[in-house]
């Protein structure tokens, strides 16, 4: 078995390592000339932004063919799914792909601007996250398949959140951060972004390529990177999941980082 993945603070990572087999990064393959993959199964996890995937996994699922008997997708959610989860089986049919089986999986929610993370932390037990990941991961092994689902209401809100987010998440959001005197220009930040797109010398620069995932707010060992409008100074990381695996899944600026 054959996963890829997209994680930023570590949800998407913990759920993969859960479930096992062979774990692929997705910034580390999505620039390859060759992304065509063959394995028994085929597995795709991704966090859900705005009801829909991240930029990248749209871009990989644009590029990447495969061959296997059987293949899932899971998208990793904090609030609402809307119709995400219909939204990665349509997308994948217009490439040529399929999935078997299509599933969401609540678990925190990391928008710092819409909640309070202290909040999302205490909700932890309500949300029953390894209970509804060891069914997904049962329905995994007898190869279930099960094909996504959501209501007219839902499709419509869906479409309605990412015309907005099609105008937001242009590329620039990391230049609409703050960074505070707080940073020590250690260079986490741009180990950790999926996209490549911060560069630290004497200060942090974001360029335009900025997936919008907040993993660099969130993971800076001091606490120097913030949004505007956030609901708390809390920040999340999954864990599960260690800051090195964080930095080994995303890091594409090996040779630029302090």
């Amino acid at each position: 078995m054959t996963i890829f993945y997209f994680t930023s603070t570590g949800n998407c990572l913990a759920v993969a390592k859960k479930i096992g087999g062979n774990l692929v990064s997705i910034p580390q393959v999505i620039d390859l000339p060759d992304l065509h993959f063959k394995d028994n199964v085929i597995g795709l996890i991704f966090p859900v932004y705005g009801f829909g995937m991240p930029k990248m996994v749209r871009k990989f699922l644009e590029r990447a063919t495969w061959e296997a008997d059987y293949s899932f997708a899971i998208g990793t959610y904090g609030n609402l799914p809307g119709a995400a989860m219909v939204d990665v089986q349509k997308f994948a049919k217009k490439y040529g792909q399929h999935f078997d089986y299509a599933e969401s999986l609540l678990m925190v929610d990391n928008y710092l601007p819409g909640f309070d993370m202290n909040d999302q932390i205490a909700k932890l037990p309500e949300k029953h996250i390894d209970e509804n990941l060891s069914r997904i991961i049962a329905d995994i092994q007898n190869c279930r398949r099960l094909d996504a689902a959501a209501g007219p209401v839902w499709k419509a809100l869906t479409a309605v959140v990412k015309s907005g987010e099609n105008l937001f998440m242009n590329g620039k959001q990391g230049q609409r951060y703050m960074i505070s005197q707080n940073c020590t220009q250690c260079g986490i930040c741009a180990k950790i972004c999926p996209a490549g797109n911060i560069t630290v010398t004497d200060t942090v620069m974001f360029k335009s390529q900025c997936e919008g995932c907040l993993g660099c707010v969130h993971i800076c060992p001091q606490n120097a990177i913030h949004m505007k409008n956030e609901k708390s100074i809390s920040r999340w990381r999954n864990p599960d999941v260690s800051l090195n695996e964080i930095i080994t899944a995303n890091n594409r600026q090996k040779g630029n980082t302090k």
